[in-house]
């Protein structure tokens, strides 16, 4: 798994169940104080056994843990540069969602060497939507679950998302049920395209 990956999930413990928590989970697994190195590759195992241990220690199942990361990677001040590169994907919820499709290649712009699962966005009528994932490294739907609902959230869109297929042992395609239930349900967070200047 990508270091990128990796510390990501150790950010998302540190900030959201402290410090003393990650150290805990850290040792647990057997990494060093300082964790994750972002551009180095780490084995598939090393990050579930992060993700087993922060869960049995949170006593979470795997799924609400991953859904927790999604929402942390848009939502959280330190993972801004995640929400910029999700918002260019459209001006309104519908247009974000049906963006996802590129998704993969433009984080591949950003990134060459970060692998990130390729979705796809049907549309089945007006405001019904399934939103397929597929990826070689299996259980983590529930993290795109968590960023979708995040961005819903963002846009100020009312949604009902589920988890269509339920988490499988191999990297076959699973699928997320989107019902867009009002596009302008509240006002949804400030976004500005150009970053300004903060002096």
């Amino acid at each position: 798994m990508h270091g990128l990956i990796n510390r990501s999930i150790q950010c998302f413990i540190r900030d959201t169940y402290g410090h003393d928590m990650w150290e805990t989970i850290g040792r647990d697994v057997g990494l060093g104080a300082d964790g994750f190195e972002a551009m180095l590759d780490y084995d598939d195992s090393l990050t579930h056994a992060v993700i087993t241990s922060a869960g049995e220690l949170l006593k979470c199942e795997k799924t609400t843990f991953l859904e927790g990361l999604g929402t942390y990677l848009v939502s959280h001040p330190s993972c801004e540069a995640v929400r910029r590169l999700l918002r260019f994907g459209g001006r309104n919820f519908i247009e974000f969602l049906l963006s996802l499709d590129d998704l993969h290649d433009r984080a591949k712009l950003a990134l060459p060497d970060l692998d990130l699962p390729r979705l796809a966005t049907v549309e089945h009528a007006s405001g019904s939507f399934s939103l397929f994932y597929r990826w070689d490294k299996p259980g983590f739907a529930s993290v795109v679950l968590g960023v979708v609902r995040a961005m819903a959230d963002d846009y100020g869109a009312l949604v009902l998302i589920e988890l269509a297929t339920g988490e499988k042992a191999s990297g076959d395609e699973e699928s997320l049920t989107v019902d867009l239930l009002d596009a302008r349900f509240s006002a949804g967070r400030k976004f500005d395209l150009a970053v300004r200047p903060t002096w």
